[in-house]
C-alpha cells in the first residue's frame, strides 16, 4: 500500500508545490531497508506526525516543505522510497539529480546496519557525485534494543564521507537537526561552488563535496 495523504494534507502540499517563491529548491531521498522507519520520519519532519502501525511503502512517495535557513526560502522535496529489493529499479531511478540523501539504518537492527555500504554504493553508481549525505541510526527510543553501537557508525559514516545522526521519529530526537544539517551542507557546498567549482549541478541547483565512498562492500560491521 501506498502512503496515504489526507484531503487537507494533500491539498496544502499541492498549493506548497506550486508555491515558485522560493530562493532554491532540494530533491532530498530516504533510503535504507524496509522498517528502519523512513517513512515515520518523513512524516514526523513534514507534518509533526507519528503513528506506530507499519505500512510497506510501495515503490515512491514523497511529501513537500518550505523552510528557511540563511535568510534563504528553501523548498525541499522529499522523497521517501521503499526499501524491499523488488522495488529498487525503481526507486534508484529517481536518484538522478538528489542533491542530498538521508540512508538510515535501524540501531536495533545489526542487519540494516549492514546494508548501508550496499546502500551507499548504490548513491555512488546512481547519483550526481556531489550529492550530500546523512547517515541516520533511527529508532533512538528503542536504546534499550540497540544492536549498533554508535562508535561503530560514527566511524563507517567518517569512513564514507557522510554526517551522521542518530535520531528517534517516534520521539522527535535529532529529527528537524538532520535535515538542517543536510540542507546546511548543501547550501555550503553551492557557495564552495560559487567561489571556485564549475562543476555542473543537477536541476537548478548545485551542491558541494563529493563523498568519499569506500570501496569495500559487504557488511560495514
Amino acid at each position: 500500500m501506498a502512503l496515504a495523504r489526507e484531503p487537507g494534507l494533500q491539498s496544502q502540499e499541492q498549493e506548497d508545490a506550486a508555491d515558485q517563491n522560493f530562493d532554491y529548491m532540494f530533491k532530498l531521498l530516504i533510503i535504507g531497508n524496509s522498517s528502519v522507519g523512513k517513512t515515520s520520519f518523513l512524516f514526523r519532519y513534514a507534518d509533526d506526525s507519528f503513528t506506530s502501525a507499519f505500512v510497506s511503502t510501495v515503490g515512491i512517495d514523497f511529501k513537500v516543505k518550505t523552510i528557511y535557513r540563511k535568510d534563504k526560502k528553501i523548498k525541499l522535496q522529499i522523497w521517501d522510497t521503499a526499501g524491499q529489493e523488488r522495488y529498487r529499479t525503481i526507486t534508484t531511478a529517481y536518484y538522478r539529480g538528489a542533491m542530498g540523501f538521508l540512508l538510515m539504518y535501524d540501531i536495533t537492527s545489526q542487519e540494516s546496519f549492514c546494508a548501508v555500504q550496499d546502500w551507499a554504493t548504490q548513491i555512488k553508481t546512481y547519483s550526481w557525485d556531489k550529492a550530500q549525505v546523512v547517515l541516520v541510526g533511527n529508532k533512538l527510543d528503542l536504546e534499550d534494543d540497540r544492536q549498533v553501537p554508535s562508535d561503530n557508525a560514527q566511524r563507517l559514516a567518517t569512513e564514507l564521507g557522510f554526517l551522521f545522526f542518530e535520531a528517534s521519529a517516534k520521539d522527535n530526537i535529532h529529527v528537524k537537526q538532520v535535515f538542517d544539517s543536510l540542507v546546511d551542507v548543501i547550501c555550503e557546498g553551492m557557495n564552495d561552488s560559487v567561489n571556485g567549482d564549475a562543476s555542473q549541478s543537477p536541476g537548478n541547483t548545485s551542491a558541494g563535496h563529493s563523498s568519499n565512498l569506500s570501496s569495500q562492500k559487504g557488511c560495514a560491521c
